[in-house]
């Protein structure tokens, strides 16, 4: 029998996502015996600040990528929109499963929906593309800083430390958190981050074996379609202190990406899109990001990253 060890944080919902990957290798067609590296990520660790100002969401797959490095596990499940565009010289991304519910919800315990929040009311979130989108739509309400795990941050709406907060649908359904918070929302109106709601499988480069098991897993229209929406951050050189949104899907022969960056503040934004044929669109990211490029964007960009959590800025040296 076969050995795989899969390398995942200690969070409850990477914990779900390794123990998925598990079962759909042990069910597989290889005689294969699954076992878990439980790794506390320094993402994980720092809780009293913003991401932007410890490294970014790299600090989510850092250790697990040196624990496939040193030879102590074979892969790494990670929530996709947390891996960087840069892997490291000797890994790859191997597979990308199927995507699921790539909403954003908004929570709540005392109003149904984003348009009941009143005036300077307080809203959770660590993301600053949802900032963006969120005070775009609500210039009125007050954003402030979210983070912890995904029970932490209910258990902190719950107490009222926050009149809603917002939270991936995806990752809430597949702990089964929904029933416990009385008002959800999905956001239509807020585009995705790049691979939100697909795994990503990171092996060792050199295991033919290893590749061909994570292959096996792989949905080809989530693996397109995340390229593109990879593509495009890569392009665009888009850091963690920067505003950004950026989603890919094929609608019936043809493919649509659309993007939007701006400030934090929900003002200067720059919303595009572009479509083509599936058989015409294997550049299609980099070149939506070449598009907006052309109408400013790497400055905006340069722009929205100092703005950026400029308070806390002094801390970081």
């Amino acid at each position: 029998m076969d050995k795989i060890i899969i390398a995942t944080r200690a969070s409850a919902l990477a914990l779900w996502q390794a123990e998925h990957i598990k079962s759909l290798i042990e069910e597989s067609q290889y005689d294969i015996e699954v076992e878990l590296n439980k790794i506390t990520s320094k993402g994980d660790k720092i809780l009293d600040r913003p991401l932007a100002l410890i490294g970014g969401k790299g600090h989510f797959t850092k250790e697990l990528e040196d624990a496939m490095l040193c030879g102590e596990a074979h892969l790494a499940v990670h929530s996709l929109k947390d891996v960087p565009t840069y892997i490291p010289q000797g890994l790859e991304l191997a597979a990308i499963t199927k995507r699921g519910d790539q909403s954003d919800a908004f929570l709540s315990h005392k109003y149904r929906n984003i348009e009941e929040l009143p005036k300077g009311a307080v809203v959770g979130t660590t993301s600053l593309r949802r900032r963006m989108q969120l005070l775009n739509q609500r210039p009125d309400v007050k954003v402030k800083e979210l983070r912890g795990n995904v029970n932490t941050r209910l258990k902190k709406l719950k107490e009222g430390e926050y009149d809603a907060i917002i939270l991936a649908y995806v990752g809430l359904a597949r702990l089964d958190l929904l029933k416990s918070i009385p008002y959800v929302e999905k956001l239509d109106f807020m585009i995705p981050p790049m691979g939100q709601a697909a795994l990503g499988i990171e092996i060792v480069s050199n295991n033919a074996f290893i590749k061909k098991v994570a292959q096996s897993l792989n949905d080809e229209s989530s693996y397109f379609c995340s390229k593109l929406e990879r593509d495009f951050v890569a392009t665009i050189e888009a850091g963690c202190s920067a505003p950004v949104a950026v989603n890919a899907n094929i609608t019936g022969d043809s493919v649509v990406i659309e993007a939007m960056i701006g400030f934090p503040d929900g003002t200067h934004i720059m919303h595009t899109m572009k479509e083509a044929k599936l058989q015409k669109c294997d550049n299609l990211g980099v070149e939506l990001a070449q598009d907006m490029i052309n109408e400013g964007a790497l400055e905006l960009l340069k722009k929205a990253e100092e703005l950026a959590y400029k308070d806390e800025m002094p801390q970081r040296l």
